[in-house]
């Protein structure tokens, strides 16, 4: 009785693992089958076309309303990936400051701070698109290492997964420090933060391998944990240069805020704004 109750009981398992198995190959199956979450083509597209219009000196008000219009309860959804928001808010973060700046006669700190731009019938600052959806919600003066514990579960929805470095290469604040403004498209997103990292740092970096120091921009220390620290900074660059610089000292030189405004990479604009269908 006793071994027919321990057969029985092995039996069960195993039917049980089994189906457990069986169900975990299903499931995977199922979510291999799905197709991959697709962004809003129309949203990413006004956020090249808001920069385009800058860029030509053309009225945009006309797509600030759509993307100032775009349904609330969409927005989250129709950005679905770090790939889609990082287009997005890049695009618009460099459009913006141009309109803040130019139009709106914004200055520092009120460029930054103030909630002047419109997105689905929500309000943003520049603040709150770079260090709160772009960096993950982190507190502005940490360095990067601290979250911002005020920040509103608006943004926390909107933010990105993972905080992708490249994104400080390609942000624009109007300096002459800055990096160069580009269109991003999603298509083609992954190289162009490649590019824009390394001609930035190159430009912006002096190695001297007789007294084995390394000094770059003032933005690998102000955000320093986003790029894994001093080790990861030196990593970084070692990679651009193509050699080994974990054991040299590491500083940064003076940043320039003196205005320079419209610095757009040289760039082919044709075809900016149209969805992967209609390219």
């Amino acid at each position: 009785m006793k071994l027919q109750l321990v057969k029985f009981t092995i039996a069960t398992v195993l039917l049980g693992v089994i189906g457990y198995l069986a169900a975990v190959r299903y499931n995977a199956a199922q979510r291999k089958a799905q197709p991959a979450k697709t962004p809003d083509w129309a949203l990413l597209g006004w956020s090249e076309q808001l920069l385009l219009l800058v860029k030509t000196e053309q009225d945009t008000r006309a797509v600030e309303a759509q993307l100032a219009n775009f349904p609330a309860a969409d927005l989250a959804a129709a950005l679905p990936n770090d790939q889609a928001k990082k287009v997005f808010w890049i695009n618009l973060y460099n459009a913006w400051y141009q309109l803040l700046y130019t139009r709106e006669g914004k200055r520092d700190p009120e460029i930054f701070t103030d909630r002047a731009i419109g997105v689905a019938h929500r309000a943003f600052s520049l603040d709150d698109i770079e260090h709160g959806i772009l960096r993950k919600y982190r507190w502005k003066y940490s360095l990067g290492y601290l979250e911002n514990i005020f920040a509103s579960s608006q943004i926390k929805a909107l933010a990105v997964d993972t905080v992708d470095f490249r994104l400080h290469f390609a942000l624009n604040c109007g300096a002459k420090s800055c990096p160069v403004i580009a269109f991003y498209q999603y298509q083609r997103l992954e190289p162009q933060l490649d590019n824009a990292t390394r001609t930035f740092l190159l430009a912006e970096t002096e190695l001297d391998t007789v007294n084995r120091t390394v000094v770059t921009s003032k933005i690998l220390s102000w955000f320093r944990a986003d790029f894994g620290g001093a080790q990861g900074t030196k990593q970084l660059i070692g990679q651009v240069f193509g050699l080994e610089v974990s054991s040299y000292s590491l500083s940064f030189r003076a940043y320039n805020w003196d205005a320079d405004l419209r610095n757009f990479a040289a760039q082919e604009t044709k075809g900016l704004g149209a969805t992967p269908e209609s390219e």
